[in-house]
C-alpha cells in the first residue's frame, strides 16, 4: 500500500528502482563501461569513476544490482559484474514506446494532411 491506501503495482516499484539507478551519471557511466566490456571486476570499474573510493563504486553497483541492471558472478575470489539490460527494455516498452507511437501517428497524419491523402 502506498501513502493513500492504494495498492502499489510491483511494476511501478521495479520502474522506480530503474529510474533511480539511471538518475545518477556515475551509475550511467558504469553501465556504459559494462556495455563496452561486459564482465568487469570491481577494480576495473573503479577506473571508470576515479574520483570515487572503492566503497563508493561498490555502493553504485549495489543500486544497479537492486534495480536488476547488473548481475554479479564470483569466480574464485573475484566478482565479475555484467550488464543486464532487460529492465531498461521493459521501461522502453512500458513508457517510451507508448509515447513514441502517439508521436509517430501524429507525424503520419501531418504528412498525409500536408501532402494530401493520396490513398483515397
Amino acid at each position: 500500500m502506498d501513502g493513500t491506501g492504494d495498492a502499489v503495482d510491483p511494476a511501478d516499484v521495479a520502474d522506480d528502482r530503474v529510474f533511480k539507478a539511471l538518475a545518477d551519471p556515475g551509475r550511467r557511466a558504469l553501465l556504459d563501461a559494462l556495455f563496452r566490456t561486459d564482465g568487469q571486476s570491481l577494480g576495473e570499474l573503479c577506473d571508470v569513476l576515479p574520483a570515487l573510493t572503492r566503497f563508493g563504486v561498490m555502493k553504485h553497483l549495489a543500486v544497479l544490482a537492486e534495480a536488476g541492471l547488473v548481475v554479479t558472478y564470483k569466480a574464485g575470489r573475484t566478482k565479475f559484474h555484467y550488464l543486464y539490460p532487460v529492465p531498461i527494455r521493459e521501461i522502453h516498452d512500458r513508457w517510451t514506446s507508448k509515447y513514441a507511437a502517439v508521436t509517430t501517428e501524429a507525424l503520419v497524419g501531418l504528412r498525409r494532411h500536408l501532402e494530401g491523402d493520396r490513398t483515397s
